[in-house]
């Protein structure tokens, strides 16, 4: 009779269990018991792996210096005004939800730093920036941390303090930090107060749609530079098939256009060429290495622009092909006719909507010429493939791309998105800054710098920064691939100059 009754005493707390976990899974499937992941976000959760991190990595140097008292009060009053910020990640079989930490502490997260003693402060701060881009966020906790190194001497002689701030790619793209990022500094913006939804309407939500669907939008044409009337019909009949029947013959023509373009950049996408086998590309040995160089001055990048009629970009773009192709030179290679291709981020969000967290960028692949000698002939050549891509929908169907990886178990993603991986030597990020140099907790920042993650196998990734009247250029490589990437640096200044010299030596028009 005991152990009938004991049976039955576990079998009920089995059955209580069952029901429990099973009421989990179906409250976090729907979103009810917190916030859930978009499928793009998700995707960029489970893309970490043993050689790259996806955290994007950034550094503030500050004259003078700042104390961890303050840095922590700003903290308080301005990003933790976002509950992202104050929210872990719980994972499930259908994805991820974010939760409030009950148990969060600033001090986890706002974490001071001593250097090693060294007469090249820099090289040690960059030492310490390539380590903490291997080691993993404590996933039991929100996924973002501050290291405040009160005193650093910089290689002027200034003493000031660094910071180094890290943040899982899921939180957030490059385009929304630097939006949240305006809201730390000193007379920033404080965050938008955000509207809460229904919890039922959170779960109830087409996430689907959401994710494959509303980028097709005419706002998203916009933001790529596509503007039409035509286009943008076009893609909104996309996410409104009824609509677009409703439309006509008239209607039907234009998404037929749009659907031969999204076939023919989906076609490309799927089709690209392996890449150049150079000693940038190879099986990363999960080591990382950072270099940066100092600022050069935008006027400078503008008044060549403006001699070759091409763009701020174009030139910068063409000065990082010269300084790779000159890198692989130093080792005896052959760079002559090589290309290596970099996949740059494009945004996909309106600015207004910049301070909205999560990810709503695309990829676009962009050879780069590192084999054209000549910088005339490079700079040209960068405008060319430039040109070509404008109107692409390229970058909207990458970003469908990692939707459909949410939605797959990890394996299967990893497959998936090692189609960029394999194809791709470098991710590189070009973001304009402010012109004017900002303050910080009454300091002046003075120099900022931070690198997007590289996916899968890629094992290089190059950061161009526009900010306070200069242009910043930095690397980030494993170790086993360019152990060495101030090598690289070195040769970006030089390239540059090359560009200048040549430019102002051609015949000037009336």
């Amino acid at each position: 009779m005991v152990t009938r009754v004991t049976a039955q005493a576990a079998g009920r707390k089995v059955a209580k269990n069952v029901q429990k976990n099973v009421k989990r899974a179906v409250s976090g499937t729907l979103g009810i018991s917190g916030e859930r992941m978009s499928k793009v976000d998700t995707a960029w959760l489970r893309m970490d792996n043993d050689a790259n991190l996806m955290m994007i990595v950034g550094v503030w140097q500050l004259a003078p210096g700042v104390k961890h008292a303050a840095v922590c009060e700003r903290i308080e009053n301005s990003l933790l005004k976002y509950d992202r910020f104050k929210q872990r990640v719980m994972e499930d079989a259908a994805g991820a939800t974010w939760v409030m930490d009950r148990n969060f502490d600033l001090a986890n997260h706002v974490v001071p730093e001593k250097l090693p003693k060294s007469a090249n402060q820099e090289q040690a701060l960059q030492d310490r920036v390539a380590q903490l881009a291997t080691q993993r966020l404590d996933p039991k906790r929100p996924l973002w941390q501050i290291h405040l190194i009160e005193d650093y001497t910089g290689p002027d002689g200034v003493k000031g303090s660094a910071m180094i701030v890290r943040i899982h790619h899921c939180i957030a793209d490059g385009i929304a930090l630097i939006s949240v990022t305006m809201s730390l500094v000193d007379g920033g913006a404080p965050p938008p107060e955000r509207r809460k939804k229904a919890a039922a309407a959170a779960g109830s939500e087409d996430w689907i749609a959401d994710t494959l669907l509303k980028p097709f939008t005419d706002i998203t044409v916009k933001a790529l530079g596509a503007v039409g009337e035509g286009a943008a019909r076009s893609l909104g009949m996309l996410g409104d098939p009824k609509k677009g029947m409703e439309q006509g013959m008239s209607g039907s023509f234009d998404m037929a256009k749009v659907l031969m373009q999204v076939l023919k950049d989906g076609a490309a996408l799927a089709l690209m060429p392996d890449d150049s086998k150079t000693r940038l590309k190879g099986k990363p040995g999960g080591a990382k290495k950072v270099a940066w160089c100092h600022p050069i001055p935008l006027d400078e990048v503008k008044a060549v622009g403006k001699a070759l009629n091409c763009s701020i970009n174009d030139v910068l773009l063409s000065c990082v092909a010269g300084a790779l192709g000159e890198y692989l030179k130093t080792f005896g290679d052959d760079v002559a006719g090589q290309e290596i291709r970099a996949m740059v981020p494009v945004n996909l969000r309106p600015l207004d909507q910049a301070h909205k967290l999560g990810n709503r960028f695309g990829l676009v692949p962009l050879v780069l010429p590192i084999g054209v000698d000549n910088p005339i002939e490079r700079v040209y050549e960068v405008r060319r493939r430039m040109a070509a891509l404008k109107g692409s929908y390229q970058p909207l169907l990458a970003f469908s791309l990692l939707a459909v990886a949410g939605l797959l178990i990890k394996p299967a993603q990893d497959v998936m998105l090692n189609l960029f991986a394999k194809k791709t030597t470098a991710v590189m990020t070009n973001v304009p800054g402010p012109r004017e140099k900002l303050k910080f907790c009454g300091s002046t920042l003075e120099q900022s710098m931070f690198w997007v993650p590289q996916s899968g196998d890629v094992g290089l990734g190059v950061s161009i920064l526009s900010y306070g009247g200069g242009v910043q250029f930095g690397v980030i490589t494993d170790s086993t691939l360019c152990p060495e990437p101030q090598r690289i640096i070195d040769e970006f200044v030089p390239e540059f100059a090359k560009l200048s010299i040549v430019t102002l030596m051609l015949p000037w028009g009336e």
